[in-house]
């Protein structure tokens, strides 16, 4: 298999994801299965997505093991490795503004099962790292995947994973205007998307 036919073949898995993603999270698909699943459907959505996200990583993987790849200079190496340390470490601290129950879609089971009504979204959170960026999470994880491309494997993932977060944020953004509304705009006119450059803001 050429290097040209390996990074097709990881594209359109990423591609798979996306397409399969944006299916889900769609209106229609929400209210064909929400009725079905009701307090576990965050749960079986979250689901679906790590077991197709990991397929997608396994293609990569063994698509592009016997694939030729360039190297990185030792010290280029050593500095993406700290980078990838730093993301990872972000990461944590950013997931630590959420409520990871009602994330992941287990407070929702909970609520259910002890008749507690309560929105699924959280309120508004503009604190921690959300003080400097709007999307923590997905900053971390640019961090991450371009600290990680130190081989064609590595760089693919970066360049397709970076895609799907460009599109991700486009309609995320949408989806926190349409819940929050004049808070969010005012939010998105003060703190900048994915870079810090304003440094802390509020």
């Amino acid at each position: 298999m050429s290097l040209l036919e390996t990074h097709v073949i990881y594209a359109l898995a990423w591609l798979s994801f996306g397409f399969g993603h944006s299916v889900l999270a769609s209106s229609p698909a929400k209210d064909r299965f929400r009725p079905k699943l009701g307090a576990y459907y965050r749960l079986s959505y979250n689901i679906f997505a790590v077991v197709h996200i990991l397929a997608v990583w396994l293609i990569g993987y063994f698509t592009f093991a016997s694939a030729a790849s360039f190297t990185v200079p030792e010290m280029a190496r050593l500095a993406m490795g700290v980078m990838y340390i730093l993301g990872v470490i972000f990461l944590l601290i950013a997931l630590r503004s959420y409520d990871l129950g009602r994330l992941a879609g287990t407070t929702q089971i909970r609520n259910f099962k002890g008749g507690i009504d309560e929105p699924e979204d959280e309120p508004l959170n503009i604190k921690g790292l959300h003080a400097y960026v709007r999307h923590p999470l997905y900053a971390c994880v640019y961090v991450i995947l371009w600290a990680g491309a130190q081989d064609d494997f590595g760089l693919a993932t970066a360049i397709w994973g970076s895609a799907y977060l460009a599109v991700g944020t486009y309609f995320e953004e949408r989806r926190l205007l349409s819940l929050y509304g004049g808070s969010y705009q005012a939010y998105q006119t003060k703190v900048p998307a994915l870079i810090p450059w304003r440094g802390r803001v509020g």
